[in-house]
């Protein structure tokens, strides 16, 4: 396969894994009035488990999934766990464009805590685009004026969560598989549920709360045979889009592939206005604007670090006459 082709069935396979990722959005906005958070992760988490014991059956491997770095594991399990509770919960209280928009901050927050935690340098011109990315962030969330909405913090959480999730993950995909990764993570949502969902049962209903932590704290009660279809078949939809989104980064080069995962901004406003008649305001946009200038710059300069990177590696070992 040549590079060109490549590129886009890469392309192809990410736009496909982003389309089936926004299924899960709208199934949780949809019953997201009807049930609590904790009660929807817990059917998709049943479903996802075997799920990924299939995935490491695919990838050649017997038994159960180990792992030489469990803490590793487990704490990043907690993390998505966290990541994926706050989503959902801002999801509740917000249109499904402003969502995306927020998440746009992902990688800002990734490349920051590479900083913090890692150790990696970061010039100024990177700064800057950080600094831009963040005050479009800013236009979005609104934080003071009257038309902010406390969901936005639940998704700022989720992203910070990730952030800290893709980290972990750099420190392990050089022992661990994909498979057994995902393994570990799902395993961490089921105990997670069942620790905490009798504290919040036990807590009770908060109905005039802010919808996203009435989310949390809303009463369980055993859905019909439709809604547990759909809980459960978030596990599959997970499974798909992980599966989409692997195959996308495994075919082509992620700095060929990784800027088209701004489209979920446009796949989302599209869901919400056909399904909600939601529709992103003018703010929203030029925040969103910012945010996705700043990201692909930032796309942009790493790509460019890395094939300064290889012109060297070649040239020090006489590549180059």
């Amino acid at each position: 396969m040549s590079k060109t082709s490549s590129s886009y069935w890469g392309v192809a396979f990410l736009v496909t894994g982003m389309f089936i990722f926004s299924l899960q959005d709208i199934a949780v906005k949809w019953m997201g009035g009807d049930y609590p958070v904790l009660e929807i992760v817990t059917f998709r988490s049943l479903v996802a488990l075997p799920l990924t014991l299939l995935l490491f059956r695919y990838e050649g491997g017997k038994g159960l999934p180990t792992t030489p770095r469990p803490r590793l594991e487990y704490v990043r399990g907690i993390f998505f766990f966290l990541s994926y509770t706050t989503h959902f919960m801002g999801l509740a209280a917000l249109p499904l464009a402003e969502v995306a928009a927020i998440k746009f901050s992902g990688p800002l927050m990734i490349t920051i805590l590479s900083v913090l935690l890692l150790g990696e340098l970061v010039g100024p011109r990177h700064w800057l685009a950080l600094l831009v990315g963040f005050m479009g962030v800013l236009l979005i969330v609104r934080p003071g004026l009257a038309s902010f909405n406390m969901g936005s913090l639940f998704i700022l959480l989720s992203v910070l969560f990730y952030a800290l999730a893709t980290i972990l993950t750099r420190k392990l995909q050089t022992t661990d598989s994909s498979a057994t990764m995902a393994y570990y993570s799902s395993l961490v949502y089921l105990v997670a549920t069942f620790i905490l969902a009798p504290l919040l049962i036990a807590v009770g209903d908060f109905p005039d709360a802010h919808p996203s932590i009435a989310f949390l704290f809303r009463s369980w009660t055993m859905p019909p045979l439709l809604d547990l279809i759909i809980m459960s078949g978030l596990g599959l939809v997970w499974a798909g889009g992980m599966y989409f989104l692997a195959r996308a980064y495994s075919v082509a080069q992620a700095s060929d592939v990784a800027p088209f995962e701004y489209l979920a901004l446009p796949i989302n406003v599209m869901w919400g206005f056909v399904l909600w008649r939601e529709a992103p305001t003018w703010l929203t946009l030029a925040g969103a604007s910012l945010t996705l200038g700043s990201g692909l710059y930032i796309l942009y300069r790493e790509r460019r670090e890395r094939l300064v990177e290889v012109g060297y590696n070649y040239e020090s070992q006489g590549g180059i006459d």
